[in-house]
């Protein structure tokens, strides 16, 4: 018996050229209403937690024993909510694309109201003024994301695995996409 044989991707080719255009569009449906629907929940998981990004995987361990590396963040940004010193913020900076998990170690306020932040890795020997962008030695408000006010220990290692090796994610889809259509009715 052969491999080909043994998936039941044999006959796969010939069961998509057999599907009538009625079968493919109610597919084609189906595939647009769950994309939509997943767009749908993280809007709506963004205004109910005034994050941009209300899920965060921790990339690195720089925030051992706190978190480890793909570990899934839940994360709120309510604008009235002051920072304070101890909290766990996600933070991005101007020239840096993936946000940064630290923890707030000094907040500088201001006379006018205005409070700056000062950042750094549990499991960093210094601080993240070498992370932020040049010329820059405090975050402020605009620069959090969000504050971590949850996780699940390493359940975020699937979308690392999935940047670390790409043919992963094309492995992945195509087994999912060939279960859909061996199993269709």
């Amino acid at each position: 018996m052969g491999f080909l044989e043994t998936i039941g991707a044999e006959n796969l080719l010939s069961d998509v050229q057999r599907m009538d255009k009625r079968q493919c569009l109610y597919q084609l449906l189906s595939f647009g209403m769950i994309v939509s629907s997943a767009l749908m929940i993280w809007k709506g998981l963004m205004v109910i937690t005034g994050s941009e990004s209300p899920i965060v995987v921790v990339l690195s361990g720089s925030m051992e024993p706190a978190f480890h590396r793909g570990d899934l963040l839940f994360l709120t940004n309510y604008r009235e909510e002051p920072v304070r010193v101890g909290e766990i913020v996600v933070f991005k900076v101007e020239g840096r694309e993936i946000p940064i998990v630290h923890r707030v170690i000094k907040l500088h306020e201001k006379n006018n109201g205005t409070v700056k932040f000062l950042t750094k890795g549990d499991n960093n020997a210094v601080d993240d003024r070498g992370l932020y962008a040049p010329g820059q030695l405090w975050l402020t408000k605009k620069d959090i994301v969000g504050r971590a006010k949850g996780f699940l220990p390493y359940v975020g290692m699937i979308t690392i695995y999935m940047n670390e090796y790409p043919n992963l994610k094309y492995a992945v889809l195509g087994l999912l996409a060939m279960y859909v259509l061996l199993h269709r009715e």
